[in-house]
Order: C-alpha cells, then sequence, then structure tokens
C-alpha cells in the first residue's frame, strides 16, 4: 500500500508544510466537516502528522489510538498528548485488536501506493455501525483548473512542486475518490467538499486575512465538484 519507508516519513516530518496558515485551516475545516457525524465511542486516526485535529478527537475518546508512520510525528505525538495511544507503524504492518466506532483518514490516500487496499484492510478495524470519515484534496479544485489555463500545470491531475513535497502519489477527483470507496465494498453515506479556492496557497498567505480564508473554506461546501478539498463518509 505505502511505497514510504519510515526514513522518507521521518524526512517529509522534517520538512513539514502541515502547520502554515492555510494547511492548518484546511485541517480544522476538515475537523469541523467530521464533527457533524462524530459523536462519543472509540476512535481510531491515521497519519495524525503534527495533531492538528488529534486534541478534537480526544474529546470523543480520551483514549484516541493513532498509527504514525514517522517515528519524528510519533515521539512529538505522545510528548503532546500523553493519553494518546501510539502506533509508530505503518498502516499495511499494524495489528489491531480493537474496533473504532470512528475511523478518521485526513489527508491519507493520496500519499499510499494502494487505497482501495488500504479501505479493505482498515475494514476489520471498524466495529458494527461504524463510519470512515476520510478527506482528500482535489484534482478539479478551480485553483488548478487556472493553473491549467496559466500553463502552470500540464493537466489538473499533474502533480505540483507542493503535491512533491508532501509526497502524494495521487490527486484524486471527486468519481475517481467515490470508485475507490465502492470498489473496496463501502456505501458512501455522504460526499461533499470545502474550500473554494481560487489562487495558490502561496498567494492566500501573502494576503488573506483569516476572514477571508474563512469565509472561502465555507463557501466550498456550496460546490464541492470544484472545492480544493473533498471528503466521504462511509460504512459497510
Amino acid at each position: 500500500m505505502s511505497t514510504f519507508s519510515e526514513s522518507k516519513l521521518n524526512e517529509v516530518a522534517s520538512q513539514s508544510l502541515y502547520t502554515t496558515f492555510t494547511n492548518s485551516n484546511t485541517i480544522l475545516y476538515s475537523y469541523k466537516i467530521f464533527s457533524r457525524v462524530l459523536k462519543e465511542g472509540k476512535v481510531l486516526e491515521l497519519g495524525p502528522a503534527e495533531g492538528l485535529m488529534t486534541p478534537h478527537l480526544l474529546a470523543y475518546d480520551p483514549e484516541l489510538t493513532v498509527i504514525e508512520g514517522s517515528s519524528v510525528f510519533a515521539a512529538q505525538l505522545k510528548e503532546k498528548y500523553p493519553s494518546l495511544k501510539v502506533i509508530n507503524s505503518l498502516f499495511e504492518e499494524t495489528v489491531l485488536e480493537d474496533t473504532f466506532d470512528f475511523i478518521i483518514l485526513g489527508h491519507v490516500l493520496e500519499h499510499v501506493a494502494d487505497p482501495v487496499l488500504l479501505l479493505q484492510v482498515i475494514k476489520k478495524w471498524l466495529a458494527p455501525g461504524g463510519k470512515v470519515l476520510c478527506a482528500v484534496p482535489n484534482a478539479q479544485s478551480l485553483h488548478r483548473q487556472a493553473a491549467v489555463e496559466m500553463g502552470l500545470l500540464e493537466t489538473v491531475f499533474s502533480q505540483s512542486a507542493k503535491d512533491i513535497h508532501h509526497g502524494h502519489m495521487r490527486i484524486y477527483a471527486p468519481e475517481t475518490f467515490k470508485t475507490d470507496f465502492t470498489k473496496a465494498g463501502y456505501h458512501i453515506d455522504h460526499f461533499g467538499g470545502y474550500w473554494l479556492k481560487p489562487i495558490s496557497d502561496k498567494q492566500i498567505e501573502e494576503s488573506w486575512t483569516q476572514e477571508m480564508l474563512s469565509a472561502f473554506l465555507k463557501l466550498g461546501e456550496s460546490y464541492p465538484e470544484i472545492a480544493a478539498e473533498i471528503y466521504i463518509i462511509a460504512s459497510l
């Protein structure tokens, strides 16, 4: 599923951009979306990185379990949140006895070589009636379409420098995202999007206020097909 070694994951962790103004707001908005579904119960978070969503998930499960492939991020998480059950492992090498009411995949599927296989693997970790909450970047985002028109990207599926930096292995479109869940045997309870993003992160960070970014994050919910981020709530 993953072609990344721990050393490669640690390299990404040492040069992380996940806590920048735009990225941190994106992650926290995905939590806002997920919180509409989340209830108290057993929660598993895959690939939390610095753990921007993690403290919010602890409110639903004080003994939250996280699987993090980078030993750098795993150590930081354990130090910051002592009650966490931190498993430092690649997803495909993880063995879990527990099952969970909610499994969170915040920007995970674009990083693995075989996302359908990963979705099938986590089925056995899902409790009866449980839900998978998943968010990924959208190839059809307004800003990626503009980049193609400007000649900055060959197609909306081409990788930008930032995609390469983050180790993305694919860029999903709404239909390919839904197809992977269907292939893995899930029922899609809800598909949506957030963040109507007209320009690049760098341009936003140079000139936008928090109020502007918050407004465009919300506006994206009305235009999921061209939003910068798309998400799926799924069950078995």
